[in-house]
């Protein structure tokens, strides 16, 4: 497990003064401390589904190390790679205020870590508590590289719900019996889509629906009439996930470590990315029964699929004084899950959710833009570069996806470096379009031309700014439900819909009052979503599609949010052992 690390000479002076600070501190509700963790990025030999196969962890885990701190600490974390390929690690969701040299995506706030190489990501936790994680940031290593970030309130800070018995996070993956880094490669060699996952993971463990992976089971282990807090992440690299847990009600209590109004539901829906905190009652004496607890996809494409279950079992302690049954003698209830593409359960699910907006956790929603946005998100087409050969991509193209057509082109060094030395000349251009340069019935018939461009371009910021973005999905080579990710920044989700936005009359429904605030949002199938942020964090903040599979083919973007005219509103300066390309 992680845990803080011992490794520095200064750790225990460190140690003994946090521990003094709080013994002696009247104000020791307040006190924070500084936390050092040591990821050694190894290959380690891992067996699921009868395959034995080396893959990429940290600290040989899979899943990785948890990680936990309080809100205001500072977190020291050591990545040493010894691996032939390039890492980073992104802190998703950390607001990394002012410190965007530690937010981790490869060639957009940093080059990546080589091998032999190691950096030291340095943040502190900011007005942020709850349930985030951690994942590998460059091609397609999260696959295997990811686990959870758990910020505890305060001390002495409780919770606006029923405090828990106890925590457990509830990880979802994805497992390939193949390398993810070929599939990726071979995808894009060949322009078409990658193979899909052989499994679906619950922290780490395929379960027993399974072909040879009945031992293989994530059991999660409670006791009755009790109060559990489950820390739900999809960290599944291209699929949207329903989530239930047989004859039990989940309270939504928290999503994307942000305080929500609670509701009771069956099921959660929880896009790759996202992670949303529930508590589970159980019931109030043992219940002669195991239930299993299962997820699978939502899907909206066109494209092929994992159409697999993956299963934990919910098991009861035995009551004290009782003779011991054997598990497997008790009835096992499965739950029902939504059907694969029932968007009509996905729009009522985010419907629900709404920003807690109490006087202490108060949804500070900007009431005027400063600017607005208006970007298409889709698939699109790129030529065959195969000398001589047919892409697999439609119609023998090659598969793209973009922002306002545009298929991002990742640069061969960092952008935010680029950014703070003022050298962007050659590597990229700050005019990324505000609206599609050629509008269309983006949701109707699709043109026929569905050829994108490709570039680097950014969209630039003033401090401060006040922005409201609509997305909107596009039908070009199918709908589809896109879960976008924005760095540096949580936003409100003020307004969705589906068919094309109007200009003209959505924006009156907008809720300006308790929106949900999250750092990742899915633009409906065949719908828009309407998002507000102030731009108060300079540097340079990637906002892209979380499903791999789309960043892979361009569905990305970066904003440049310039310095302020304060000392604390400007980025701080790059660490000594920042990676080089």
């Amino acid at each position: 497990m992680g845990v803080p690390l011992i490794s520095s000479p200064s750790f225990l002076t460190l140690f003994l003064f946090s521990f003094m600070t709080l013994c002696l501190s009247p104000q020791h509700a307040l006190a924070s401390i500084t936390r050092h963790y040591k990821f050694d990025i190894k290959l380690q030999n891992v067996t699921r589904l009868c395959q034995t196969k080396s893959i990429v962890t940290v600290n040989g885990q899979f899943p990785g190390p948890r990680i936990v701190a309080r809100e205001g600490d500072q977190l020291l974390i050591k990545v040493i790679n010894h691996v032939q390929n390039n890492i980073s690690v992104h802190w998703h969701g950390i607001r990394q205020l002012r410190t965007g040299w530690a937010d981790g995506p490869a060639y957009v706030t940093q080059c990546p870590i080589q091998t032999g190489h190691s950096y030291v990501y340095n943040f502190t936790i900011v007005g942020q508590r709850g349930t985030l994680w951690w994942h590998a940031h460059i091609s397609w290593l999260r696959s295997t590289v990811y686990g959870p970030l758990i910020i505890l309130p305060k001390l002495g800070v409780p919770y606006p719900f029923t405090k828990p018995y106890k925590a457990v996070p509830i990880i979802f993956g994805e497992w390939w019996n193949a390398d993810p880094e070929a599939v990726i490669s071979q995808a894009l060699q060949t322009g078409g889509g990658p193979n899909v996952s052989d499994a679906y993971t619950l922290n780490g463990l395929p379960g027993p629906l399974y072909n040879c992976s009945a031992k293989d089971a994530f059991k999660l282990k409670v006791e009755a009439g009790k109060t559990y807090l489950l820390r739900l992440i999809n960290a599944a690299l291209n699929d949207e996930l329903f989530f239930s847990i047989a004859n039990h009600t989940l309270k939504v209590v928290e999503a994307d470590a942000v305080y929500v109004k609670p509701f009771e539901t069956h099921t959660i829906l929880i896009a790759p990315g996202q992670t949303t905190n529930v508590l589970l009652k159980t019931k109030p004496s043992f219940p002669n029964a195991t239930f299993f607890l299962t997820a699978r996809p939502y899907v909206t494409g066109l494209g092929t699929f994992d159409n697999s279950t993956v299963a934990g079992i919910l098991e009861y302690e035995f009551p004290p004084n009782t003779k011991t049954l054997k598990m497997k003698k008790l009835p096992l209830f499965k739950p029902n899950l939504p059907a694969l593409n029932d968007t009509s359960f996905a729009t009522k699910f985010n419907d629900k959710l709404r920003s807690l907006n109490n006087a202490q956790f108060p949804a500070n929603v900007p009431q005027k833009v400063d600017k607005h946005f208006f970007f298409t998100v889709g698939l699109g087409t790129n030529p065959c570069t195969q000398h001589n050969q047919t892409c697999q991509g439609p119609n023998g193209t090659m598969f793209a996806a973009s922002i306002n057509n545009i298929s991002f082109a990742m640069p061969n060094t960092a952008l935010l470096q680029s950014h703070f030395s003022g050298q962007s000349n050659g590597v990229y251009t700050p005019d990324f379009p505000t609206n599609p340069i050629i509008p269309f019935n983006y949701t109707g018939v699709p043109p026929n031309d569905t050829m994108v461009s490709n570039g680097t371009k950014l969209a630039v910021l003033p401090f401060n700014t006040s922005v409201e973005l609509v997305m909107q999905d596009t039908s070009i080579l199918g709908a589809e439900s896109h879960p976008l990710h924005l760095h540096g920044f949580n936003f409100f989700v003020v307004g969705q819909g589906f068919g094309n936005f109007d200009r003209n009359k959505d924006p009156a429904k907008f809720n300006l009052v308790d929106p949900v605030e999250r750092n990742t949002v899915g633009v409906p199938s065949g719908g828009w979503v309407a998002i507000r942020f102030l731009a108060d964090n300079p540097g340079v903040w990637f906002m892209h599609c979380h499903l791999e599979i789309h960043t892979s083919w361009g569905l990305k973007m970066a904003w440049v949010v310039l310095d302020g005219k304060l000392s604390n509103q400007k980025l701080l300066p790059p660490p000594a052992d920042l990676p080089k390309c």
